[in-house]
C-alpha cells in the first residue's frame, strides 16, 4: 500500500509537470481539496482543483517540481521538494496580480497528502512564499524598510552578546 500511494503522488506531480488538468482533477476524490497555505487559498472538487496549477504553469512556464524526500505513513505522504521555475508570464496572487519579471525561482516547499482509494482525498501545499517573493523581486533588500536598534550599529555596545 505504501508504495502505491508514493506512485500515486509522484503519479500527481508528473501530471502537474505535463499541465495536464483534466489529470489533476481526476487524481482526486470528487470532493478533494488542495490549499496552498502560504496564500491561505483552498480549491475543492474538480471544477476548482485545476486553478493554481494553471496558475504557475501560465507565470512559469518551465514550472519544475524537484522531489527531494518522500515520508509516507499509511494514507499520508509528506514530501520535501523544491519549486522551480522562471517567472514570464502573470501570477495571480490572493492581493493582486504579479507581472512576469523575468527572475528564477528555486524555493523549499514541503507538501502533505492524504490519500484514499487511490485517489488524494488532501493536499496542502506549505510553498516558501517569502523566499518565492524575494526570489522574483518583490521583496528587496529589507534593511531599508527595517527599523535599526539604537545599539546595532555600535559594536561596543553589542560586545559580548551571543
Amino acid at each position: 500500500m505504501a508504495l502505491d500511494n508514493e506512485q500515486l503522488v509522484r503519479d500527481a506531480y508528473q501530471i502537474a509537470e505535463d499541465k495536464d488538468m483534466a489529470g489533476w482533477a481526476a487524481a482526486f476524490t470528487e470532493d478533494g481539496t488542495f490549499t496552498d497555505e502560504s496564500v491561505g487559498v483552498t480549491w475543492t472538487g474538480p471544477g476548482e482543483l485545476p486553478e493554481q496549477v494553471e496558475n504557475y504553469a501560465r507565470a512559469l512556464p518551465d514550472m519544475h517540481r524537484e522531489l527531494y524526500q518522500l515520508y509516507l505513513t499509511g494514507d499520508i505522504v509528506v514530501v520535501q521538494l523544491a519549486l522551480q521555475g522562471t517567472h514570464l508570464g502573470p501570477l495571480k496572487l490572493p492581493f493582486g496580480t504579479l507581472p512576469p519579471t523575468g527572475k528564477r525561482m528555486d524555493a523549499p516547499c514541503c507538501d502533505v497528502f492524504e490519500l484514499t482509494g487511490g485517489k488524494i482525498k488532501r493536499f496542502d501545499c506549505y510553498p516558501a512564499g517569502s523566499i518565492i517573493l524575494t526570489q522574483l523581486g518583490v521583496v528587496g533588500d529589507l534593511s531599508d524598510a527595517l527599523e535599526q536598534r539604537p545599539d546595532a550599529a555600535d559594536p561596543a555596545t553589542t560586545a559580548g552578546r551571543a
